[in-house]
């Protein structure tokens, strides 16, 4: 029955503190867990359909993924098929990837045909790890 005063019922209420709970314990857990293992990778790219620019994007993105970063999780969004997430992103052209882990938040806009910018800019490499002797 929901409350009248904040229109929450008790079963919403419950499924709250369980998420919490379920995070705080996620959280011990890695805390607990001993030395901390290297940040995994959280990417997102925002893509216009099936446009040259996007799957070329898509294709040098999944390379790149493959051959430099261990851990990774990728995930593409049509902003064609869901408008609010590249609003909600403050998405103004596409394709543009966001690397969201490890900190700091970077962006990319292009079809990412530049590995070495690529690999600079998600910090795999050093810029001076890169320079032609």
């Amino acid at each position: 029955m929901p409350n009248p005063k904040n229109g929450n019922s008790e079963a919403e209420k419950e499924s709250l503190k369980t998420k919490l709970r379920n995070a705080t314990e996620a959280f011990e857990g890695t805390v607990k867990g001993g030395p901390l293992r290297r940040a995994k990778y959280i990417l997102r790219l925002y893509v216009t359909g099936s446009s040259a620019r996007s799957l070329n994007a898509v294709r040098n993105l999944q390379k790149i993924c493959e051959e430099h970063l261990p851990d990774y999780d990728l995930e593409v969004i049509d902003i064609y098929k869901d408008p609010a997430a590249a609003r909600e992103a403050q998405i103004i052209a596409a394709p543009t990837l966001v690397k969201k882990l490890p900190v700091p938040l970077r962006r990319f806009v292009g079809d990412l045909s530049n590995t070495q910018k690529l690999l600079v800019g998600l910090d795999i490499y050093k810029r001076q790890d890169l320079r032609i002797s």
